[in-house]
């Protein structure tokens, strides 16, 4: 039997308007210290965006999300916070914030396998 692990994530949403506080679920970020594992997944559904709000601009909603992913993998290119260890980048990532690009608050849980826990996840919460 597989021993579990301690397991942190957050939902990455899309607001477009901070003062209504409503969201659309796009992403999932998910950190394991024991596995050195801190990835992210994302889907922008324009579709359900524009349901949201029309004028958003979904290429610099892509180009932040992409960022997430660049940071997360340790992007030498993605600025300073990418060269911060994976524990850092993971809050820096999830810290409150009040723009466009946000995050929920961290959750945490027990996987024996984060890349399939994330998976789980980005299915349960974004598709």
């Amino acid at each position: 039997m597989q021993q579990k692990h301690l397991f942190e994530y957050a939902v990455i949403r899309i607001v477009p308007k901070v003062e209504r506080e409503e969201f659309l679920n796009v992403g999932v970020i998910l950190y394991c210290a024991k596995h050195n594992f801190l990835q992210t997944m994302y889907n922008l559904n324009e579709e359900r965006l524009r349901a949201f709000c029309l004028v958003a601009d979904s290429s610099e909603l892509l180009q932040n999300l992409e960022a997430f992913k660049r940071i997360c993998i340790g992007d030498s290119n993605a600025g300073p916070i990418a060269k911060l260890d994976l524990s850092a980048r993971f809050r820096w990532l999830t810290a409150t914030r009040s723009t466009i690009v946000q995050t929920s608050k961290v959750h945490p849980g027990f996987c024996t396998d984060p890349r399939e826990t994330l998976i789980k996840l980005y299915n349960q919460l974004v598709l």
